[in-house]
């Protein structure tokens, strides 16, 4: 069933120390999810029924990552700027843009680099406001019933859950701080040690989350059951696999109970169309599992999609700012041979750029998978319908190339409302049915059962093949901006088919599986983290570099560190600041 996005009322938390905590609490409307500053707050006006709800959608408010002042991308839930590291995606725009994204691009991790810095920071003001929840909850004895305590207490478990989830796949030993440790008026409170592994506590509070939320919930948003059973899957198949790419078949097994659980008894039924997860237009779809939320108007920009609003096109109607351009290693991935992927031979030749100089359209004739053509702007192709793409939408084709992402970018018909052009409502699909099979299917690579993988796999690809999900063919017309569409006729040479024969090989169905999972989720945001998860970003890192600098000069002489660039360092900030009588609690990754 299609989920109506109405968010009936949203208010914004905005919690500026540990010790001050100046709560501005931000109302906005039924129809908009605008912030306006309507007063200030002590602990004890917000030890209230409303007071905790408000402290509960302040928690809401940092899951996109635009919660911290002064920035918007650093943090942002899509982890764009970190991916730009994986083998999807180049910073793009300029040499000179944002030089501290090009230093995450060389695999020169810095304890000091203002996006790894901002990560952590906005990680764990999430945090605090899950704890400031539970413990605001804690000392309200009337006015809430014992059923909304029990929900409220799973939803603040289950984002604090997502929110240390998030910060254990940016660093190898990241701090976990529940409610017992956290005092509002202490800030010596949460100056604990990062000495423990964590997953065990994520898996808790998502966990607890299961226990007690419902299968739906009447604000889109907000977990339900389902998601919370997603994400502890999600994390237990975090955990399927050690550094050296070994697999855990225990947490797997795990893993594959909850995924079948998912998969056979929930209420989640695959689009028709691959598109239909990246418009505005299909929000909150029978595929969603849980999606970030967002809003425009033309009255305010703050509940947009603000995060990801760098990497939009450099030409008109964005004009800025060209970042996260697509790798030519990407384009190449999504080549096809008798309709299949090419597992070992993708990367030995290059789809080009060029265009037919009459028509504008692509003169590349090879078949390709469908999904491309919604994941990457490519010249010669249209672009989300608002013109054909060409290397105008690039800011410097001679340093980051020709190609930009794509998913994020609203449809023209949700495009431009707010104080910035590049601001949407695109919701951030965290967590889909799609995911659910191919996790699933990477597991039973694992489990033994390679049939089970398979019929997985081909139902992502039966998707993917459905034509009238391909993009269509256009033509130019006479000015920049104009097109025909040219019906029942195709962008490009598509061609995909499932795989027939049986899979015998574990190492090949493996090598499927992972493949298949790059092609479905490219450009968003997973794809570093994938490979740090399965045990094989140096390997397929240091190839990538290898042949990607034949083209991209500027990462000519740069390497993936084996055992050391899988995670990223903790900030020397967070560190300098967690010292109680000038000892740090918080201890550096050894690996830098």
């Amino acid at each position: 069933m299609l989920i109506k996005y109405i968010m009936k009322k949203r208010n914004w938390i905005y919690i500026s120390s540990l010790i001050t905590a100046l709560l501005f609490v931000v109302a906005c409307s039924d129809e908009f999810l605008d912030r306006q500053p309507e007063g200030q707050f002590s602990e004890a006006d917000v030890a209230t029924p409303d007071g905790v709800e408000n402290l509960l959608i302040g928690t809401y408010n940092m899951v996109p990552g635009g919660g911290l002042e002064g920035q918007t991308w650093h943090n942002d839930i899509h982890s764009w700027v970190f991916n730009i590291a994986s083998d999807d995606a180049l910073k793009g725009t300029d040499a000179g843009d944002q030089p501290e994204q090009s230093f995450i691009e060389a695999y020169d991790f810095q304890s000091f680099n203002v996006h790894i810095r901002d990560k952590w920071r906005g990680l764990y003001k999430g945090v605090a406001n899950a704890n400031i929840t539970l413990t605001t909850l804690a000392s309200v004895e009337e006015g809430i019933s014992e059923e909304r305590r029990a929900q409220i207490i799973a939803e603040a478990r289950f984002l604090r859950g997502l929110f240390h989830f998030e910060a254990r796949k940016m660093w190898r030993s990241p701090v976990y701080v529940d409610d017992t440790n956290f005092q509002l008026n202490d800030l010596e409170s949460t100056k604990i040690p990062n000495d423990r592994e964590i997953w065990p506590l994520i898996e808790a509070d998502f966990e607890a989350a299961v226990a007690t939320l419902p299968t739906t919930q009447s604000d889109v948003g907000r977990p339900t059951k389902w998601a919370a059973k997603a994400f502890l899957a999600k994390a237990k198949m975090y955990q399927g696999w050690d550094e050296a790419g070994n697999a855990n078949t225990t947490k797997l097994g795990e893993a594959k109970v909850i995924l079948d659980d998912i998969i056979d008894n929930g209420p989640f039924i695959l689009m028709d169309k691959f598109e239909d997860n990246f418009k505005v237009g299909t929000r909150n779809n029978t595929e969603s599992i849980f999606e970030v939320q967002y809003a425009i108007s033309s009255a305010a920009d703050g509940a947009s999609n603000r995060g990801i609003g760098l990497a939009h096109p450099y030409t008109d109607p964005w004009g800025c700012c060209g970042f996260y351009q697509a790798s030519q290693n990407l384009v190449n991935a999504y080549k096809t041979e008798n309709g299949l992927p090419m597992l070992d031979t993708f990367n030995d030749s290059n789809v080009p750029f060029e265009t037919d100089e009459t028509t504008t359209l692509s003169t590349y004739t090879g078949t390709l998978d469908p999904r491309l053509d919604h994941s990457v702007g490519r010249p010669g192709i249209l672009y989300k319908g608002f013109k054909i793409y060409q290397t105008d939408f690039v800011r410097d084709l001679t340093y980051a190339g020709p190609f930009f992402s794509m998913k994020h970018v609203a449809e023209p018909e949700a495009f431009g409302q707010g104080g910035w052009g590049n601001l949407s409502a695109n919701n951030y699909r965290i967590m889909r049915l799609d995911m659910i099979y191919l996790w699933l299917a990477e597991a039973e690579v694992e489990l033994g059962d390679l049939e089970r993988a398979r019929e997985l796999v081909n139902e992502i690809r039966s998707r993917a093949a459905n034509p009238a999900g391909f993009v269509p063919r256009a033509t130019q017309g006479a000015e920049r901006n104009d097109f025909t569409i040219v019906e029942g006729t195709p962008a490009a040479n598509y061609e995909i088919a499932t795989y027939d024969d049986a899979w015998t090989d574990p190492a090949v169905a493996r090598k499927a599986v992972r493949f298949e999972t790059r092609l479905e989720f490219a450009l968003e945001g997973h794809r570093l983290f994938d490979l740090q998860r399965w045990g094989v970003a140096a390997e397929t890192l240091n190839a990538y570099i290898a042949s990607e600098s034949q083209l991209r000069s500027y990462l000519q002489g740069r390497s993936f560190v084996e055992g050391k660039n899988e995670f990223f360092p903790i900030p020397i900030e967070a560190i300098d600041r967690s010292a109680i009588d000038g000892q740090p609690t918080l201890t550096q990754d050894p690996a830098y």
